[in-house]
């Protein structure tokens, strides 16, 4: 695996080493010693995976009580996905990071705590999976609008389809000092 830090350099893109054949291929997709290595020591506590169709926009979600790092993929189709820095003392705080993860590229990118997360689809389809490193906590749930100006994400065009629960979501400007890190 190699790791490449983004525009954010604490939201780092993973590329797994992957070993093909006419039987189809292999990948090693998480080591603990490895990522260590490369500064990334959370354990990961909790494992997810959802499906969504083309146009599907979630997020962009955070935990503020048991904040969530997650490791994350795309195991078949393909998605566009970001990273929100929502650290109040950091020199990157209100920017973003994003990487397309597909079944074809294999990335994947990890999102230390203290940002909002969120991803488009971008094929027919997708599959997403990701490791957590702390549990759902349905009462530390926050979010920030997908389309907020501050924040200024360059979502593909195309088709939207969100829950009622993000269309919902405050603005960049209009979260508590208690809903940031």
């Amino acid at each position: 695996m190699t790791f490449h830090p983004t525009e954010i350099p604490d939201v780092i893109l993973i590329k797994p080493k992957i070993f093909s054949d006419e039987r189809g291929y292999f990948s090693e997709t998480y080591r603990k010693s490895l990522f260590a290595e490369h500064g990334i020591t959370k354990d990961f506590v909790q494992d997810n995976i959802s499906k969504s169709v083309k146009g599907t926009l979630r997020g962009l979600h955070y935990q503020i009580e048991k904040p969530q790092s997650k490791l994350v993929s795309a195991t078949h189709g393909r998605i566009l996905d970001v990273a929100v820095d929502l650290r109040k003392d950091s020199p990157t705080f209100g920017t973003y990071a994003m990487a397309e993860l597909s079944e074809e590229n294999k990335h994947m990118l990890y999102i230390p705590e203290g940002f909002a997360h969120g991803f488009y689809v971008l094929s027919d389809f997708a599959v997403f999976q990701y490791k957590c490193g702390d549990y759902y906590y349905p009462q530390g749930e926050r979010g920030v609008k997908w389309d907020d100006p501050d924040i200024a994400i360059p979502w593909p065009e195309g088709e939207r389809i969100l829950s009622a629960k993000d269309k919902a979501l405050p603005g960049f400007k209009e979260l508590k000092s208690g809903d940031l890190f």
